[in-house]
């Protein structure tokens, strides 16, 4: 086994979701991710602290490019368009191996009420951190509260139909998005 083997995190990741799906959360253990992802247990624990963990890896780097986005947008934008430009700088950096892990992680997240309850505190981090940013741009906390909430949704709702089109869709997951960003806008438009 590669001491250090390039990729060890993303493999790990790959080793955990499968895992979870073929045998449960509860039933994997942290030395079959390990094997699983061809590193030593020495390694899992370089990057994670438990198991538990592996499902908001690329959190703080997701919450940290959507707040960057809504900052360096323009000063006159809307806070809606803000969102829209931290959506765009987030799921820009979205590859490949985002997709191929999203339904992949959708089966294990559905079949274990722990990994809900993380994928739930995920959200809570996105839209924490587009709030602080809506604020810092001089925006009244429940109007970017709002905002931000609806780019959780959004971003929620591209990303799952970027995951599930057809891989010669190359409208990347920012133009699933912003689509879906669009759409509940104008709901929200309806509503009064």
């Amino acid at each position: 086994m590669a001491r250090w083997e390039p990729g060890a995190r993303e493999r790990l990741v790959l080793a955990a979701v499968d895992l979870f799906s073929e045998q449960g959360y509860d039933e994997t253990t942290v030395t079959q991710i390990a094997e699983r992802a061809g590193v030593t247990k020495s390694t899992f624990f370089r990057h994670f602290p438990d198991k538990r963990e592996l499902l908001v890896a690329g959190q703080e780097t997701l919450s940290r490019l959507l707040s960057e986005g809504i900052t360096d947008a323009a000063p006159e934008r809307s806070p809606l368009d803000a969102v829209a430009a931290g959506l765009e700088r987030a799921s820009g950096e979205m590859g490949p191996m985002n997709r191929e892990l999203g339904p992949r992680l959708k089966a294990a997240v559905a079949a274990s009420a722990e990994l809900q309850e993380r994928d739930a505190l995920k959200s809570v981090g996105m839209a924490a951190a587009m709030t602080d940013a809506l604020i810092e741009r001089g925006v009244a906390e429940p109007t970017a509260r709002l905002a931000s909430e609806m780019g959780v949704l959004a971003f929620k709702q591209g990303f799952d139909r970027w995951a599930g089109a057809a891989r010669a869709d190359d409208d990347g997951l920012a133009g699933h998005a912003l689509a879906a960003f669009a759409e509940l806008r104008e709901a929200a438009a309806a509503l009064r």
